[in-house]
This record gives C-alpha cells, structure tokens and sequence, in this order.
C-alpha cells in the first residue's frame, strides 16, 4: 500500500491545508478536555507510523482520494454548515496537523469567530502556531507503537511551552507493563507539567462497540489498578478512551 506523508511545503496554493474529515459536534474523547463538546478537522499526513494507530488512513495511503486541499476561509464554512451555533470549540486532529505550518492562519481566523482550538501532537515537530493553542496535549509514543520518541525534541518543546505560559499536558497511551514504565519517565522527566495515562485500544479491527466494550473497561481498570498502587504516579489522571466506549471504531464521530 502506498504510504502518504503530506509536508508543509506540499500544501501551498493558497496556503491550502490537506483535509480528510470536518465533523461534529461531538465530545473529545481524550486528553485534558475529554469530554467537551467539539468539531473536528482531521489532517491529512504524519511523520510517525504507530503500530496501533486507530487513524492510520490519515498516512497510509488508504484514503488519499480523499484528501481535500481547502482554505482556512473553506474550513471554517464547513464548520458552520455543520455546527451551526452549536459550538465554540475546534480540535485539530490527525495524522500529525504538527507538520502544517499553514495552521497558524486557521487558528487566528477560528478566535477572531470566538472560538477555542485544541490539538493533540506527539511532540516530534514544533511550530510556532502551538502558541496559539488554547487546549494542547502533547503526547509522545510509548515502546507498543514501535516509535521512537526524540527527547531532545521533546525537551525543546516542552521548553517552549513551559516558557510561553501556554496551556498544555502531557499524555501516554499504555497498553502493557512497558509502556507504564515510559509513562514514568515522561512524568519524572517533565514533573509540573500536569499528566495524563490512557489505557490503550488495540482492537482496532472490532467493529461492534457493544462486544468492544468490555475489553475497554478491562483494559481502564487494569490501568486504574497499576496507577493507585504506584508512589510514583501519584500526581496524575487516569483516562479511558471515551469515544469508544459510546462508538467503537467508528469513524467521524
């Protein structure tokens, strides 16, 4: 299959942004703001290849008559069509909307309308539009996604971050013992930065939310238990994958 990875400078007429899926409202499913009322537009395009990727179509090449190359001004017209005045909350998503420079314009044109924007990235590539952010998770990969996470990038990130003020977390998605001992060290690593575990859905070909369910409540009590009973994750939130709870592996919901 042919793999797709959409870079900046791919992206320039117009300053135009790769764009598989604008939908919503619907609640965030993960992160410091799980659970709020958003819309979303999904990217196209990521510079990792995780093992357990749920959105894997965004880089491998499985849905790249799909991509649409659209405006700031055509994103936001869809948002509306679709929202209404139903929301006031943007999550930019991916793929790794990290690699578009071209965001920036987006974001400032969503606050001027008095919306909020939020982005979930795993802090392989910086841009200076993550200023701009008003809910941003970053969120490196453990060992089970077969990445390989580059501190000294991450360092500079958090960096930037922690200097600018910006609001931001930390999060890990945990699927065995390993992956927990990562999660440590991102928390040691960056201790007052506020940090989030997330147990991990690694049946991504189910296709009934009703049968999936129960191992995800397995797998988020096994997570609950492993965290209490741990002094050095004291200082940490526990979440579960909320929107496959309610929909599986649905996609555009």
């Amino acid at each position: 299959m042919e793999a797709v990875e959409v870079k900046p400078s791919e992206a320039t007429t117009a300053r135009a942004i790769p764009v598989l899926e604008v939908f919503g409202p619907t609640v965030q499913g993960e992160g410091m703001v799980i659970g709020r009322k958003t819309m979303f537009v999904r990217t196209a395009g990521c510079d990792y290849r995780c093992a357990w990727c749920d959105s894997a179509f965004t880089w491998d090449g499985s849905a790249k008559d799909d991509i649409r190359m659209l405006t700031s001004a055509q994103i936001i017209a869809e948002l509306d069509a679709l929202g209404q005045d139903c929301y006031d909350h943007v999550t930019l998503s991916g793929g790794n909307p990290a690699l578009l420079s071209q965001l920036g314009e987006l974001i400032e044109q969503l606050h001027a309308r008095g919306k909020q924007v939020a982005l979930e990235t795993q802090g392989s590539r910086w841009q200076d539009w993550f200023l701009l952010i008003d809910d941003l998770t970053i969120s490196p990969k453990p060992p089970s996604s077969k990445m390989d996470t580059n501190w000294e990038k991450l360092d500079d990130i958090v960096e930037k971050l922690v200097k600018h003020q910006s609001q931001f977390c930390l999060k890990v998605v945990v699927f065995n013992e390993e992956d927990l001992a990562y999660a440590k060290r991102v928390h040691q690593r960056y201790p007052k930065v506020p940090f989030y575990v997330q147990a991990g859905n690694d049946e991504l070909a189910e296709q009934e939310a009703a049968r999936l369910l129960p191992y995800l409540l397995e797998r988020y009590e096994w997570l609950i238990d492993r965290t209490m009973a741990d002094a050095e994750l004291n200082s940490v939130y526990v979440l579960p994958q909320l929107h496959t709870w309610v929909w599986g592996n649905k996609k555009g919901v």
